[in-house]
């Protein structure tokens, strides 16, 4: 059993806050290849996260401490939808349909739990879309 506690919570955000990507992932999955991906994602405000989307998976957002604002976008890059989500404000999460595209801002130091069917696939980049300012 792997506890999620404050003390794994605040040794991932620390190397978050180390890493020049300003996130890291805490994998719970044993490999890339399982059929399930569960894993904590810590970010720092700064950090880059694409919008993208995933064709074939359904991806859920938890956030275990922090803010960050998820959005949804058409495929002309407009905002669909937006939602800040934080344990403080009693909006705990997302779920994503697969083939939504989404991104994620991180608004304060957060660690989210993810969850999403595996295997692993690396984004393409033209998979990568071009929202709108």
């Amino acid at each position: 059993m792997k506890v999620i506690d404050e003390q794994l919570i605040s040794s991932v955000a620390e190397q978050a806050r180390k890493s020049p990507r300003l996130r890291m992932n805490y994998n719970f999955h044993q490999s890339l290849q399982d059929k399930c991906h569960r894993f904590l994602n810590a970010l720092e405000p700064g950090t880059q996260i694409p919008v993208h989307h995933h064709p074939t998976k359904d991806e859920t957002f938890v956030i275990l401490k922090g803010k960050v604002r998820v959005s949804t976008y058409n495929d002309d890059g407009d905002v669909l939808e937006s939602c800040i989500i934080s344990p403080k404000s009693g909006t705990y999460g997302v779920d994503i349909p697969k083939n939504v595209w989404h991104g994620v801002e991180c608004l304060e130091p957060s660690v989210l739990l993810e969850c999403k069917e595996g295997p692993f696939v690396a984004h393409e980049v033209d998979g990568i879309l071009d929202v709108k300012k």
